[in-house]
């Protein structure tokens, strides 16, 4: 009787995937910064030419440390943070993994208690209510005591803690980008928002980055 030497066949290169989804996820993590950057640079630009002096930007003209620095940390932030998920690049270059994470440490704190600042005094722009008022000073705390929680981890060698708050101090980081989504969305569903609807939209922003980060932590232990 033949035999039939069954060879076992050749399954997916688990490493291979994943490194492929590490990448897109990436990806995805630069794409939704790309707006509030460049919104970040505009401001920039008006600041540093003089631009034309508007109840909506006269709060920046007034006092432009403050959002100078909470675009340009925001900036490094963003694009920089979003390497740290690369769990190949995290175990071939772990010395560039803890020199970018000191960096990303000083500048999620800089985001973070420079938004707190605008958010107690800069005037209120108009449209910003009691509800949106209270939401920014709530993940702009939340997310200035993950990133001190996850640095207080690593410095006692809690990986699997160190990874978890800065995976959601970088979440809250990137609310801005996610904000962009939920208000379009908004916007096509039910209209112009007013305030109440607005402050929510904005709020779902962070809820939903949150929501992620939540389940890349689960997916990571």
């Amino acid at each position: 009787m033949p035999q039939h030497n069954g060879k076992p066949k050749p399954q997916k290169n688990k490493g291979t995937a994943k490194t492929v989804s590490s990448k897109w996820f990436i990806v995805a993590l630069l794409v939704l910064s790309v707006v509030p950057l460049i919104a970040g640079a505009i401001r920039l630009t008006e600041l540093a030419g003089g631009a034309e002096i508007t109840p909506d930007n006269a709060r920046f003209f007034a006092s432009p440390l403050p959002v100078v620095l909470h675009i340009l940390s925001a900036s490094v932030y963003s694009i920089l943070g979003a390497f740290q998920f690369s769990s190949g690049f995290r175990r071939s270059r772990p010395g560039w993994h803890r020199a970018a994470g000191r960096l990303l440490v000083i500048c999620g704190l800089l985001v973070g208690f420079s938004g707190l600042w605008m958010t107690l005094f800069y005037p209120r722009p108009d449209g910003t209510g009691e509800l949106l008022y209270a939401l920014r000073l709530l993940f702009g705390t939340a997310m200035v005591v993950s990133i001190i929680l996850g640095f207080a981890a690593i410095l006692r060698g809690n990986v699997i803690r160190h990874s978890a708050w800065m995976i959601r101090g970088y979440a809250i980081g990137l609310g801005a980008g996610t904000q962009v989504l939920t208000y379009l969305a908004g916007l096509l569903i039910i209209g112009p928002p007013n305030e109440l609807s607005g402050a929510l939209l904005m709020g779902a922003g962070w809820v939903i980055n949150l929501i992620v980060a939540e389940w890349a932590i689960r997916k990571r232990s």
